[in-house]
């Protein structure tokens, strides 16, 4: 109010032109403001009008598996382009087991990596791992099909399928033909993709927790794996759940990579044989190796189908998350004891 008083008193001071120019500025400084709000207010909204328009192009073109199949084709395991016969199990299992796996593998060493550069890693090492990090993050998905083809299959294929069907082929996750090609190796190939996301954003979180919350923790007589632990991990628990989400949704919609690597091939395991060693497909391979080459409506439909399923998936997933978030951060605030 005090304020006011003195802006208005500064302007009856001065002559009639000075007001005029005082009021316009008033008033443009206004104008501009409700312009701000208003852009700002579309691009927030743009979100919703871009997930709007997604969704009415894919149900907007599934007319012809939908009146045939209904949600029978999210349950089929049958996909047979010659007799017109589609089901999206075989690709919806495949997208879960590979996501998963490679959230199981990336998961555990991104936290690692994470916890090195921030609390543990020498200054001048420090620049140099972050930077390799990130720019594993940057490598386009082809070079790492290739790099999957020409290495990492043959290392799997002679040198660590062999052991895990030697002490771990009685759980009959690894068992069956040691191809090489498979969801084993499309997972590896993704816990890699994913790893620099995650961990540069665990890395970000860690590094946000302030000092004096480690000095706190060391002050109460904590050892350094203790500060670690629950002056640094606990509180940034938040940001590394969501770096598993981003990693999670990259994994889910990768495409190039997982198509070179995994086999291709709509099987869907058995309950007595799910072996991860076997050849499978994705939903987002079989739309990138299908699509072009879809022999018919029916086909093309059954594909964006599948994209659907995906979009689906993935709004699932989401959600899950965020019923995880809501479970680990619904307790009190972190103590140390």
């Amino acid at each position: 109010m005090a304020v006011d008083a003195q802006s208005s008193a500064d302007a009856a001071a001065h002559p009639l032109s000075e007001q005029r120019k005082y009021l316009l500025s008033l008033g443009s400084s206004g104008l501009a403001d409700r312009g701000f709000h208003w852009l700002m207010l579309a691009c927030g909204f743009s979100i919703f009008a871009i997930v709007a328009l997604i969704a009415s192009v894919l149900f907007g073109s599934i007319d012809l598996t939908w009146s045939k199949f209904g949600f029978r084709f999210f349950f089929n395991h049958v996909w047979d382009p010659v007799n017109g016969d589609f089901g999206a199990l075989p690709f919806i299992y495949g997208t879960l087991v590979t996501s998963f796996l490679a959230l199981l593998l990336a998961v555990p060493l991104a936290i690692g990596v994470a916890v090195f550069l921030t609390e543990m890693c020498p200054k001048f090492l420090r620049g140099p791992l972050s930077f390799l990090t990130e720019l594993l993050a940057a490598i386009p998905s082809v070079i790492y099909g290739l790099w999957a083809v020409f290495v990492l299959v043959p290392i799997l294929r002679d040198n660590i399928n062999p052991l895990l069907m030697k002490y771990l082929g009685w759980t009959t996750l690894f068992s069956g033909d040691n191809l090489g090609l498979g969801y084993m190796s499309a997972g590896v190939i993704l816990a890699i993709m994913i790893l620099p996301i995650i961990s540069s954003l665990t890395r970000d979180v860690m590094s946000a927790v302030p000092h004096s919350q480690r000095e706190a923790v060391l002050a109460l007589g904590a050892t350094r794996w203790e500060m670690i632990r629950v002056g640094v991990l606990r509180n940034a628990r938040i940001g590394i759940v969501g770096s598993v989400i981003l990693g999670l949704g990259r994994a889910l919609g990768e495409t190039m990579a997982v198509t070179m690597v995994i086999g291709n091939q709509p099987n869907l395991p058995s309950l007595h044989d799910h072996s991860l060693l076997s050849p499978g497909n994705t939903m987002a391979s079989v739309i990138a190796n299908e699509f072009s080459e879809a022999s018919g409506n029916l086909h093309l439909s059954a594909l964006i189908e599948i994209g659907l399923a995906l979009f689906i998936v993935t709004i699932i997933v989401n959600a899950i998350a965020r019923v995880l978030v809501w479970v680990v951060t619904r307790g009190a605030p972190a103590r140390v004891n």
